[in-house]
């Protein structure tokens, strides 16, 4: 198939998930809704994993769903699909009316005002063709290639969880009784390595790397992203436990964004408005030193949690959320919004169904000026944190105790690796504590910060 035929097919494809949509919202207000809205997804997924060089898994699918939300004044209900037909679909917003009728009341319920709604114009990058434009034998290659450069590194590296490549497009659209229509595509790939070595005496380690993008093009070389994934490994060879002690400590870029997942769970709305998070009622106070700024962009051109509208069909936007450490705006839908008494900030996330959540933009602390290796110079003697286990933190009384693995700093140089550690404190102090942040902002994600120093947290081991 030519690039123009497979273009006009997907531009019919696109035109018919906004028929359905748009049918299916109109369906619900002939059957008695006051309100009404409707999502429908669709995409692919390639993944495989190679492990020493064969092939463990090779996973292929495509799907197609669809949602719909319909109120009878202050009554909700949900329904979702994978049943396209017409009975299928019959049945499924027949069973969103009859809901709808049985549920509890909610004031604060029911999709955005019609002047509210809309979505960024001009093309904002999400969608690449070319993250499917190799052939199987070729996806494979990129997996075992990254596998390979890890394996061939160093002979210390002696075995793998791996090496992986994946691929994903997908398409939305949303449709709701106001009349609106939004749709837009994303496109994902991503290549990775999980190498394990070990020592002579036995000790194993592992670590891994990855590279992510929209496109293909912007992915780095398998080989570069083994050759890191070794070279974190390895670094971790010869671990021991730390002593017991108050010191500054690093957080790798790879777990500083834990830092801002933590402050996310603070100023969501839905906590906020339950009392559950310990930065409720804090508006327009200071929460973090004057180094400290968060903001929310689903705006970004190309970013991983970039949209031209949120889950609810409002158009993304730039929130400024925390500016010199002072707390600027909690993150909202229309729901927490009108519970709070404030304006969503355009952060709704939904499924098929249910009533819409909360989920970032591209969501990101400031950089700083500082080059990583200029901020661990500036140490006599502290932790750089490459990893956390498990969970260990209090978001209404910001307790925060975390187990973790990583390097010991000596006179302004990473010396050797430590485990089996803890690191606590409470969230309050710190981000009052955030001495120093780093100039490496990269983002795999929608959610990144950059290489950050904390002081006056406590390091636990012998």
């Amino acid at each position: 198939m030519s690039s123009t035929e497979l273009e006009a097919k997907n531009t019919k494809l696109q035109t018919d998930l906004r028929e359905v949509a748009q049918d299916i919202v109109a369906r619900a207000m002939k059957g008695g809704a006051s309100a009404a809205e409707c999502v429908v997804r669709e995409g692919d997924e390639f993944s495989t994993l190679v492990r020493l060089g064969q092939v463990e898994t090779l996973k292929e699918s495509g799907s197609k769903s669809i949602g719909v939300r319909v109120f009878f004044g202050q009554r909700a209900a949900s329904t979702y699909s994978s049943d396209f037909s017409k009975e299928g679909l019959d049945r499924m917003v027949k069973s969103a009316l009859e809901l709808a009728k049985i549920t509890s009341e909610d004031p604060f319920g029911g999709i955005p005002d019609a002047s509210q709604l809309g979505q960024l114009q001009g093309n904002l990058d999400l969608y690449h063709e070319d993250v499917y434009s190799l052939h199987g034998a070729a996806r494979i290659d990129y997996a075992r290639r990254a596998e390979k450069a890890a394996l061939d590194f160093d002979p210390r590296i002696k075995n793998s969880e791996g090496g992986s490549f994946d691929a994903a497009t997908g398409h939305k659209v949303l449709a709701n009784s106001h009349g609106f229509v939004g749709e837009y595509s994303r496109s994902y790939c991503s290549v990775a390595a999980v190498p394990i070595a070990q020592t002579d005496e036995g000790a194993m380690q592992r670590d891994y790397w990855y590279s992510v993008a929209r496109t293909l093009k912007k992915l780095d070389a398998p080989e570069k992203v083994g050759r890191i994934a070794a070279e974190r490994t390895l670094r971790r060879l010869g671990a021991k436990k730390a002593k017991t002690a108050t010191v500054p400590i690093v957080f790798d870029p790879m777990v500083s964004t834990s830092i801002l997942e933590h402050i996310f769970e603070g100023i969501n709305g839905d906590s906020v408005y339950r009392g559950a998070s310990f930065l409720a009622g804090k508006l327009g106070q200071k929460i973090a030193g004057d180094n400290v700024t968060v903001i929310d962009d689903g705006t970004i051109p190309g970013g991983f949690g970039t949209a031209p509208f949120d889950g609810e069909g409002i158009p993304t936007r730039r929130t400024v959320v925390i500016e010199n450490g002072v707390l600027k705006s909690y993150l909202l839908n229309t729901y927490t919004a009108k519970k709070l008494g404030l304006q969503t900030t355009a952060n709704a996330a939904r499924g098929l169904a249910g009533t819409p959540g909360i989920g970032p933009g591209n969501y990101f602390l400031q950089p700083g000026a500082k080059s990583p290796k200029e901020l661990v110079a500036g140490i006599k003697e502290g932790l750089y944190v490459t990893e956390f286990l498990g969970q260990g933190v209090n978001l209404v009384t910001g307790d925060y105790s975390r187990g973790a693995s990583g390097l010991w700093i000596q006179n302004g140089e990473i010396t050797y690796p430590v485990e089996e550690i803890t690191v606590a404190g409470n969230l309050k102090d710190l981000f009052f504590n955030i001495s120093e942040i780093a100039n490496d902002l990269e983002f795999r994600g929608s959610v990144a910060a950059p290489t950050i120093r904390i002081d006056g947290l406590t390091v636990g081991g012998e």
